[in-house]
């Protein structure tokens, strides 16, 4: 059976990560049988989670996984003409390269309130010594991560900002429609449900938080993919 290696659930969401939550979204989506592994991301393949294991192979990154799973299980997006794969792969890269970021960014930067609890929520597990220290170095190698991106150049309002546009695009696309791309799901409605239950569903208070839950549609729609397809959260 195809393993799944993510981080542990919590905060009553299907997984911490974007990424993660986006694999195993798109797992059940495709109702492809699946086995969780919880991990942290020490010793993972290119260094960051989720990742699989599958009749041998072991593949990294979410996208090179969907890449493996729509050639050897299912592919969501078979259905896709050309226009509308244009527009999955920009929305992805609307949600994965610059929404996330903003994210993250709320994260590990933002307050220490949020800080404490992502923290706890991560490394929580390990013995107490050895957190504080992880804890404290991933921190500060994903805070050089965010400024290397450009985003931790900017200050907390204007990427906060450049968030919102993310989420305004984000709600005008889905409009009153049941997914992204129709009545149907596909592999960006994994990518989507993975990063806004990511934002507006767990305990990290922001001004994008605040933004994403004023968008009815946005609720409504993290709501129903929670309800198909995470019946028992």
């Amino acid at each position: 059976m195809l393993k799944l290696y993510q981080f542990e659930r919590t905060w009553g969401i299907p997984n911490l990560s974007p990424f993660c939550c986006k694999i195993e979204t798109y797992l059940r989506m495709a109702e492809i049988d699946y086995q969780i592994v919880p991990v942290l991301p020490l010793g993972a393949p290119k260094g960051k989670l989720p990742y699989i294991e599958d009749s041998g192979r072991i593949i990294g990154d979410s996208r090179f996984i969907i890449t493996y799973l729509k050639s050897s299980y299912k592919d969501l997006d078979k259905a896709l003409n050309n226009a509308e794969l244009a527009i999955s792969v920009a929305m992805q890269r609307l949600l994965e390269e610059h929404l996330f970021w903003a994210a993250l960014y709320s994260r590990w930067q933002y307050t220490d309130e949020n800080w404490q609890i992502n923290k706890q929520a991560i490394f929580g597990g390990l013995p107490p010594v050895i957190k504080d220290i992880v804890a404290h170095r991933t921190r500060r190698k994903i805070q050089r991560q965010i400024y290397g991106h450009g985003t931790g150049r900017h200050q907390p309002d204007e990427i906060f900002a450049l968030g919102k546009q993310d989420i305004d695009a984000l709600s005008a696309t889905l409009d009153n429609k049941k997914y992204f791309l129709g009545d149907q799901p596909t592999t960006l409605d994994a990518s989507a449900f993975g990063l806004l239950i990511n934002i507006i569903g767990c305990p990290i208070e922001s001004p994008l938080k605040e933004y994403g839950l004023a968008k009815k549609n946005l609720i409504e729609y993290a709501d129903r993919i929670k309800h198909e397809f995470y019946p028992n959260l």
